[in-house]
């Protein structure tokens, strides 16, 4: 196998520049490499100062100056595309609308898969663009046959092919991740950036989600969604307490349930399910939350579906472990089954497959089936 398809020769690539310090490093190298760069910055929000500020978030006013002033630096054209009407639509409405059904979403896997990725990509392709560059930490192998492919990051630690895990081999074919071959830690990338005269060298991590500018999602989803009380009850069915909304609540959650009675064995309990329909939160024992399978839906490949079931290793979480599983596509659906019982699988969220560090490809998670309900049926 080889290197990334974008070092073979010179190529017209649209920098996707958030104004934090990777996209910023990541543009520079591309330039680096003998490549005719534009950086664009995307406007994700109608009304930017209801996003995150302090340097926190990727989508304010302040992200798209220092964007703009890293772009003076390297020499490259610059722009900012208005993408909001689309981001509201495909992120934030969906954001709403998963947790309304009961599900855990995730906006950061949603936005690469439709905006910077589909959106983006699809305006830089009609723009006569060759590539999209961003400052992910993940790399792209092309084979002997020309195939491409997705692979973790050679720095494990700072690995985010998880969130890509949505694209598949025509995005792979126009996208750059000139960060993924970079074993060093992010002190080392400041200190590049700093070399390299870009002000962001400093500039904190983005963190939580963009569009909730306190970082408060459940009080976010409440005024979207109002009010609405409902019971909080125990395995047995029994009333343990009460909410303002189940919406704001995700399975495997542990504080904030605010459950006046504790427990008979006196130990912790977790959301087990969220039922919108009742209006219901089910809360219980650590172990009513090891689950032992799962069906995930609408699955996406990074490169030709497999065949037949397989041996992987799974990711459930943007920054979570990888955990032993066998895998089949059915139909439509996948079918996966856990070498070892895992906690904390909700439906709504991304299970991505790996075979070894390549990403085989993503599923978002439909339901799940307990190790407690498996043994009972057994």
């Amino acid at each position: 196998m080889t290197d990334t398809p974008q070092r073979t020769r010179p190529l017209r690539v649209l920098a996707a520049m958030s104004g934090g310090v990777d996209s910023a490093v990541a543009a520079a190298r591309a330039v680096e490499a003998g490549h005719d760069v534009t950086g664009v910055h995307l406007a994700l929000s109608a009304n930017p100062q209801s996003f995150r500020t302090g340097a926190r978030g990727c989508c304010t006013i302040e992200d798209s100056r220092d964007a703009r002033r890293a772009a003076d630096v390297i020499g490259i054209p610059f722009y900012v595309w208005d993408l909001a009407e689309r981001f509201r639509e495909d992120v934030v409405e969906n954001f709403v609308a998963e947790y309304q059904a009961g599900r855990t979403p995730n906006p950061c896997l949603r936005c690469n898969e439709k905006i910077k990725f589909a959106a983006l990509l699809d305006k830089a392709l009609a723009l006569g663009f060759d590539a999209v560059c961003t400052g992910h930490y993940a790399k792209v192998v092309v084979r002997e046959d020309g195939t491409r492919e997705l692979h973790r990051a050679s720095d494990l630690a700072k690995d985010q092919s998880y969130v890509l895990g949505v694209l598949d081999e025509k995005q792979l074919a126009h996208a750059m991740f000139p960060l993924g071959d970079t074993v060093t830690t992010k002190e080392e990338i400041r200190a590049e950036a700093e070399r390299r005269g870009l002000a962001v060298a400093k500039k904190p991590d983005s963190h939580d989600i963009c569009f909730i500018a306190d970082g408060d999602t459940r009080g976010f989803l409440a005024r979207r969604l109002g009010k609405a009380e409902g019971n909080i009850v125990d395995e047995t069915g029994k009333v343990v307490g009460t909410h303002e909304g189940a919406y704001g609540f995700t399975i495997g959650q542990r504080k904030g349930l605010r459950i006046g009675t504790p427990a008979p064995d006196g130990k912790p309990r977790y959301v087990l399910d969220i039922s919108p329909v009742t209006n219901t939160v089910t809360v219980g024992p650590a172990s009513s939350l090891d689950v032992v399978a799962l069906t995930g839906i609408r699955p996406r490949w990074c490169g030709a579906p497999p065949s037949g079931p397989g041996t992987y290793t799974a990711q459930l979480r943007a920054h979570g472990e990888e955990t032993e599983v066998t895998a089949e596509l059915v139909g439509d659906e996948l079918r996966v089954t856990f070498a070892t019982p895992v906690r904390g699988v909700a439906p709504g969220q991304a299970i991505v497959l790996y075979d070894g560090t390549r990403v085989v490809g993503s599923a978002t998670i439909a339901s799940t089936v307990r190790a407690k309900a498996a043994a009972t049926a057994g």
